[in-house]
């Protein structure tokens, strides 16, 4: 009978035993369909991005959980100065990734992806994450191949690291914002943060709903033609006047599906060198300038030296050039996507957007992501150098 009933107790305490280990781990489906085991207590990320994850992470009020970032542009702060035809100089400083500006201590973490793709192994071990994140399209993580990616995903499994795979525009069947949401909400689940995940999710669709809807009845004829021109040094050593994003890209996705309007760059591809004599005949209507290659002001383009044969342009002549947000290594898109959205969308129809004042709306556009107070939300708008909104009083 002692032996029976010592037999029962192990059997019970086996079964209690694997409720509790049950109990430890829930499953989550990532953006490739890989079913994977997280710890249901995660107290120790990594996210392998351009500061996506650790803005989500932000709002859920659980940023102290971050042990590493993915990319240097989370931790860096930068500046940006030129020179007029006339002598005068202006300095930008203190421009900066919204997670830097929100977490000043990231300047103090591992940067586990220095050069696009070399994920530092050695380093994430040490770290001992709960939960690794890992989203396709950043720069953290552009991959270059499906077999690279594979075998990103193969090491560090082999790790015994819980994997979360996201997947951002560049790397989506089709280039556009529509499935960050589920980006956002595959987040919230793996922390247990549902419900806010959906709010954020929720509030970023409607405000790219809100500006789809005022444009979406503008006849053809009255589109205007824009241009995303990229401004940098390499384009003009290469022997051009700035860059261009062609039909099959994001910024063109912007302009065309967002915004409504017309790609003045008929063309194909992303960073595509293009002359002066090109964007003269292209002459778009409206010229909107990117950070792809760092940040550029349209005063820059009104008055720099080395833009002054491009002064016949229709948009500079109009006084129709707009700088967009300062969002270093930004291709995947984060959650400041809408801002992006709504600086174009007025350049293009000023008319259809003349009770919104962008400087003010996107202090409350701060407010609702990030749950900040209306000071803070005055900081990031200078972090991202939209100060000129102000100034202009767009």
């Amino acid at each position: 009978m002692d032996l029976l009933r010592f037999c029962m107790l192990a059997a019970c305490l086996c079964l209690i035993s694997g409720a509790i280990c049950a109990d430890e781990y829930r499953t989550v489906t990532d953006m490739l369909g890989r079913t994977v085991e997280v710890p249901t207590s995660i107290d120790r990320v990594v996210a392998i991005d351009d500061g996506f994850v650790e803005g989500i992470m932000y709002r859920f009020g659980i940023q102290d959980e971050i042990v590493a970032l993915g990319a240097p542009c989370c931790s860096k702060e930068y500046s940006y100065s030129f020179e007029t035809v006339d002598g005068k100089s202006y300095e930008f400083e203190n421009g900066m990734n919204t997670v830097r500006y929100l977490m000043p201590h990231l300047v103090d973490m591992p940067v586990l992806v220095e050069g696009a793709n070399a994920v530092n192994y050695e380093t994430l071990v040490s770290l001992d994450p709960d939960v690794v994140f890992l989203r396709e399209g950043s720069w953290a993580f552009s991959a270059g191949s499906d077999e690279h990616i594979q075998k990103t995903i193969e090491t560090i499994e082999s790790l015994g690291i819980p994997l979360i795979i996201l997947v951002g525009p560049p790397y989506q069947k089709e280039q556009s914002v529509d499935h960050i949401g589920d980006e956002i909400r595959l987040v919230g689940e793996v922390f247990s943060r549902q419900e806010d995940a959906d709010d954020l999710a929720s509030y970023l669709e409607s405000q790219m709903g809100e500006i789809r809807s005022r444009t979406e009845d503008v006849p053809e004829n009255e589109k205007p033609r824009v241009m995303q021109l990229g401004l940098s040094p390499r384009a003009r050593d290469g022997g051009g006047a700035g860059m261009a994003w062609g039909l099959d890209t994001i910024e063109s996705y912007f302009i065309e599906e967002i915004a409504n309007a017309k790609n003045a760059y008929e063309g194909t591809g992303a960073f595509v060198v293009v002359s002066t004599e090109h964007i003269l005949n292209m002459d778009p209507d409206v010229i909107v300038l990117p950070t792809a290659q760092g940040y550029h002001p349209a005063s820059e383009l009104y008055t720099a030296p080395y833009y002054q044969n491009l002064q016949e342009l229709s948009a500079i002549k109009n006084q129709r050039v707009y700088a967009l947000p300062w969002t270093p290594y930004n291709w995947a898109k984060r959650l400041e996507y809408p801002i992006e959205a709504m600086i174009i969308a007025k350049a293009c129809y000023p008319e259809l957007f003349n009770d919104i004042k962008v400087h003010e709306w996107v202090l409350e556009f701060y407010q609702n992501v990030y749950g900040v107070d209306e000071e803070t939300a005055i900081g990031l708008r200078s972090a991202q150098w939209l100060d000129w909104t102000v100034e202009e009083d767009f």
